[in-house]
């Protein structure tokens, strides 16, 4: 696979105000590392100079993170007015995101709702990782929801592997990937959860893909959906030999499925104009938004 490159951005989404990329795996979005490169803020500056926003530290509003060994959809919103209602959208939990993994053996249950809290694990020599509760050293955890859909299985590299899509209905740190691990079904090349074997020598990467996103915001629906990295044609250590679900019909199912509401209790459609003006946040209101924002966090630059 050709490694990430100042210029070899992918957009697939842009509008007056946004843009969608398909970050590159192992690429960093930001870093305050000078010799970090390329990173995609830099691939933005390479391709969009004129959009380079000097009021922001990085020149672009990046909405929402993905992990540093994480690619596939990431939305940039190009002025502040834009930032400020994907932020409403993300404070209201009203953003879907559908990932595409390969992971480790063959899950058996073709649909299944993960259900573990996820807290910091605070065992000495695992800084930065999380891990479920009721496991040693896990510090304040919180209610995690994943939605894990099977679509192939098959063999990577000889080894059984299933493909699945995984919908986060919470937005914990590395939450799909402990939950997949704690399925013991950990991501294929996830070395920082994945089984602690000669296996994971093989993968290039890991094998975790933001496939789908959508943002309702007030203004504009802002909707991507990425191509699949993880076919035979792109990896020939990976084998699919049996189809479990299809990929397009999910996809159809995703467009058309209704907004999640939670401040209303019910589903709305992605064009439906936001509820009239609400009185101002309070600090405490304000502070414990950017708490949860801040759980889409970037692996540590050391």
């Amino acid at each position: 696979m050709e490694p990430g490159r100042v210029e070899n951005l992918s957009v697939v989404y842009q509008s007056r105000d946004f843009l969608v990329v398909n970050k590159h795996w192992d690429l960093r979005i930001d870093s305050r590392m000078w010799r970090e490169t390329p990173t995609l803020q830099k691939q933005l500056r390479h391709h969009f100079p004129e959009l380079a926003d000097p009021d922001t530290y990085y020149g672009f509003r990046f909405c929402h993170q993905l992990d540093f060994s994480t690619s596939g959809a990431l939305c940039v919103a190009l002025n502040k007015a834009a930032a400020g209602s994907a932020y409403k959208c993300f404070k209201e939990r009203r953003v879907t995101k559908a990932y595409l993994a390969l992971v480790r053996g063959h899950v058996q249950e073709s649909r299944m709702t993960i259900n573990y809290a996820i807290g910091r694990n605070s065992t000495e020599g695992r800084a930065h990782t999380m891990c479920i509760e009721g496991t040693e050293g896990c510090e304040n955890p919180k209610p995690s929801l994943t939605e894990l859909v099977v679509l192939e299985h098959g063999l990577y590299a000889g080894d059984p592997v299933s493909k699945v899509l995984l919908q986060p209905l919470t937005g914990r740190t590395h939450q799909l990937r402990v939950h997949c691990s704690a399925l013991s079904h950990p991501v294929v090349g996830d070395l920082t959860y994945g089984q602690a074997s000669d296996q994971e020598d093989q993968p290039f990467r890991m094998m975790l893909h933001a496939f789908y996103l959508r943002i309702p915001t007030h203004s504009e629906c802002v909707e991507a959906c990425t191509p699949d990295p993880f076919v035979p044609a792109l990896d020939a250590c990976w084998s699919p030999h049996t189809l479990v679900q299809s990929l397009d019909q999910l996809v159809q199912v995703l467009r058309a499925a209704p907004d999640p509401d939670p401040t209303e209790g019910c589903p709305v459609p992605c064009s439906t104009p936001t509820p009239p003006s609400k009185p101002p946040e309070t600090e405490a209101q304000q502070a414990s938004c950017l708490q949860w924002l801040s759980e889409w966090t970037l692996e540590p630059d050391h």
